[in-house]
């Protein structure tokens, strides 16, 4: 399994609750990253081999200008989840593409489907 960084926009305890499944999840609050940019973040996750989820439609803007073949960025396109709402949607991505997100890959998924390409994007 891939470790997973969460961005700010996603519940703390949502990581916590990953953990508690046997996931290796950190948020990025608990990393001291809470105020981070989007760039440090990206960076922060490359470094260690995590995969990054988040809400926020820059990360693969990011990914895509440095035709970077690392982090994993998987974008959830829901707000308003619960922290369990968005452990089951993540559960469902990897579930979905986990292969691809081990290799480098930009996801996305608005809960109904889920959609990936393999970085870098170009």
């Amino acid at each position: 399994m891939t470790s997973i960084l969460l961005d700010q926009g996603l519940a703390p305890r949502a990581a916590k609750l990953l953990r508690a499944e046997g996931w290796e999840a950190l948020h990025v609050g608990d990393a001291g990253l809470d105020r981070a940019d989007d760039s440090d973040i990206l960076e922060f996750a490359r470094q260690r081999g995590m995969a990054c989820v988040t809400l926020d439609h820059d990360f693969h803007t990011h990914l895509a200008l440095a035709l970077s073949t690392s982090p994993s960025v998987i974008m959830l396109r829901i707000e308003g989840l619960t922290a369990e709402g968005q452990v089951a949607l993540i559960k469902a991505v990897w579930a979905a593409c986990g292969e691809a997100i081990a290799k480098g890959a930009a996801v996305s998924t608005d809960g109904v489907a889920v959609r990936f390409r393999r970085l870098p994007l170009r």
